[in-house]
């Protein structure tokens, strides 16, 4: 059997080892797989690779992707969705498997639809793909907003001030929660809870009153201040699948607290230092079991569907489901999160 292989969307740390655990397995069965370029982009313009076992040695520990990735939307423009299919037959393509988040995911399902071959693998920093308890990434991402936030804790302890960390989270809030509540911070805010910044100024009083002059505030980029005020964009020309680029809502929230406490704050903005960087052994194990069980669900011809984390099994769930809803963060993190603002 022939096979290709893409991933889409943002990078991610373990996406190289999903890469390698699909053409291991591949290999082992004596199928073949062949690489397409930088996403839907590459299956759009027929750009692939093949990916022997050789081509995948040594990558399990790197990040980004050797096959690199896009945003690239195959049903916005015209025929693309078309040549996509032209090119699976044109590389004599059996089956595709797809590595990425919603969007990925969600032209997976399109594809499905019209009757190509095709499993998805869900991967991303964020933790909001549902139907799966944890998307490998999520664990690389929360260890690195973790060691930023100890780090600030001692350069806001030396100079009393409030420091506010602003990480990933477009409609969900579980990096902030998870990092805010293993490094310590004294308030958390997220998208699935109204920000209440009154509340936040008084633990950040409170604080002071009790002798702790400095205070650190963890905020997810997608956090909005109230309905009406909407977001807090970078960039307000959507991408192909209609996202506008979040990021600067640590400012706004900083602004509002130095000027209702009267506390110097500064702001640390941690952008794609999270996707960067070599995977978790977390990350490295659970995108493994992801790329062996694609290939797997291949062979058993479970197509429209996608491998999914399941307590501590990895199971078939069809990727409607796991496209639906954006998997919010509980309100029992919340609560255990909410247990040591202060």
């Amino acid at each position: 059997m022939r096979l290709g292989l893409l991933t889409g969307g943002g990078d991610c740390p373990g996406l190289n080892a999903v890469i390698r655990a699909v053409v291991r397995r591949a290999d082992a069965g004596g199928d073949t797989v062949l690489g397409i370029k930088d996403g839907w982009g590459g299956l759009v313009q027929g750009e692939v690779e093949p990916l022997t076992r050789l081509a995948v040695s040594g990558i399990l520990s790197r990040g980004g992707t050797i096959l690199g990735s896009s945003r690239t939307n195959p049903f916005r423009d015209g025929d693309s969705g078309e040549r996509c299919s032209a090119n699976l037959r044109r590389y004599a393509l059996e089956a595709l498997v797809a590595v990425g988040g919603d969007d990925t995911l969600g032209a997976a399902l399109e594809f499905s639809k019209r009757g190509e071959k095709v499993v998805g693998v869900p991967k991303t920093i964020d933790n909001d793909v549902g139907a799966t308890d944890y998307t490998f990434g999520f664990d690389t991402a929360v260890h690195i907003a973790t060691e930023a936030i100890d780090r600030l804790h001692t350069t806001a302890e030396a100079h009393s001030r409030v420091m506010v960390v602003e990480v990933m989270g477009r409609h969900t809030g579980w990096i902030a929660a998870y990092a805010g509540i293993a490094g310590g911070a004294h308030c958390i805010l997220v998208p699935e809870k109204p920000v209440d910044l009154g509340r936040v100024c008084d633990v950040i009083e409170r604080r002071r009153k009790r002798g702790r002059h400095f205070s650190i505030v963890v905020v997810a980029e997608g956090v909005r201040l109230s309905e009406t005020r909407g977001y807090v964009v970078q960039e307000e020309t959507p991408d192909a699948y209609g996202h506008v680029r979040l990021g600067g809502i640590g400012h706004v929230i900083a602004r509002e607290i130095e000027s209702r406490t009267g506390i110097e704050t500064r702001v640390t903005i941690l952008g794609h230092v999270q996707r960067g960087g070599s995977p978790t052994a977390y990350d490295r194990i659970l995108a493994t079991r992801l790329g062996v069980a694609a290939v797997d669900m291949v062979r058993a011809g479970e197509f429209g569907k996608m491998p999914a984390l399941r307590g501590d099994r990895i199971v078939p769930v069809p990727l409607a489901d796991a496209i639906a809803h954006p998997k919010r963060l509980p309100p029992e993190i919340l609560d255990v999160a909410e247990t040591f603002f202060g």
